[in-house]
């Protein structure tokens, strides 16, 4: 029996940043490649960025009350109960309506009151675990669901060994194809040719301390004659696109030729959010890592130190910027050798296929 004549009712659940979000969206593109007749669903935290983000990717989706317990006392911790009840509730309401065949989550504060009914109704379940420390949902979730999808070895720490598979995190596909496309990409950004570029990325929103930086070195910068495509984020562009008048420094909002922007680089300075690793990893280019420290459990520090443990790049914390910066970046450029190592390094830890892998045992689960 082919694929185009089988129908599944799926949820895919997850939300609170472009980590959680992207992944589920890639998931429900290729089921809805292989499954064209399938009828999918999202659900997810109704004040969140995945509310807009879904419905412009062509997918409906539901909302839950739902956010995380603060650390610290706040109205919203005390709200945290009535919150997680009145989640539980909807989530039921919603499995009991739409009937799904499989459920799949991608982290996040509302894939667990979703998850936690299809469970306990006898629904297989799929949680994929973007970071290379698990998430508190995931943690609390993994001994309930059948399969484990991770981008990281040694995560028998966080979770049952048998149902772990190391699969990847899914990235977007455009990025995949970055050979050859050097020309086109310094045409695209209006790059000099014979200079070398160095690409500045602060995840979706961009990075306040990142940007910092970069401001406060843009002398060294020109010292050092490199041209900068310096993605600084939309709550941060009005405060920075100045700079759009100097020689060799662009700044953009948000970059949506990504493939292009990866293309042109040949030093990229960047958080070390999980799907940005994942990405790093396919474009193979060397990689100074400046990971956020104000995340949960440091896990981008955790994902870093996956990569440069293994020679794949650079890591400095913020903290120690001041000091190390200028030393490193100065040290990279003047070293082909250590550019070709990193950018070696760092794709031999690349899986490029991770969401098909994630769909093949989705597929495993439906055929059960």
């Amino acid at each position: 029996m082919s694929n185009k004549a089988q129908s599944y009712k799926i949820i895919l659940s997850g939300g609170g940043t472009g980590g959680h979000i992207y992944p589920a969206i890639a998931i429900a593109n290729e089921l809805k490649r292989r499954y064209p007749e399938s009828e999918f669903l999202f659900v997810g935290a109704q004040d969140r960025m995945e509310m807009e983000k879904v419905p412009k990717a062509g997918f409906n989706i539901e909302g839950l009350w739902i956010s995380g317990l603060q650390r610290k006392l706040t109205l919203k911790n005390l709200l945290f109960p009535v919150k997680l009840m009145s989640s539980l509730m909807k989530s039921r309401k919603i499995i009991r309506k739409f009937q799904p065949d499989v459920v799949i989550g991608t982290g996040g504060f509302a894939s667990g009151p979703l998850l936690k009914v299809a469970s306990n109704r006898k629904i297989p379940a799929l949680i994929q675990e973007q970071n290379s420390y698990a998430g508190i949902t995931n943690k609390l979730l993994a001994k309930q669901v059948q399969k484990i999808c991770v981008a990281y070895d040694n995560m028998e720490r966080f979770f049952p060994k048998e149902k772990i598979i190391k699969t990847g995190n899914p990235v977007r596909q455009d990025l995949l194809e970055i050979k050859g496309k050097r020309a086109e990409a310094q045409t695209f950004f209006q790059l000099q040719e014979n200079v070398k570029t160095i690409l500045i990325i602060g995840g979706s929103l961009g990075a306040r301390r990142i940007n910092q930086l970069i401001e406060k070195e843009l002398n060294f910068f020109a010292a050092q004659n490199v041209q900068l495509i310096w993605q600084c984020g939309k709550f941060y562009y009005g405060q920075y696109n100045k700079h759009n008048k100097s020689d060799n420094v662009q700044v953009h909002q948000f970059i949506n030729k990504m493939d292009l922007a990866y293309a042109a680089a040949d030093i990229i300075i960047s958080r070390a959010g999980a799907s940005s690793v994942s990405e790093l990893c396919i474009v193979g280019k060397p990689v100074l890592f400046i990971p956020s420290p104000n995340v949960a459990e440091d896990h981008q520090t955790k994902n870093a130190l996956a990569i440069t443990e293994k020679g794949g790049g650079i890591l400095i914390k913020e903290k120690e910027l001041d000091a190390q910066f200028e030393v490193c970046i100065e040290e990279l450029l003047k070293s082909e050798k250590m550019q070709a190592d990193f950018g070696r390094e760092i794709k031999k830890l690349a899986l490029p296929n991770a969401t098909a892998t994630i769909v093949d045992e989705v597929e495993k689960l439906l055929n059960k």
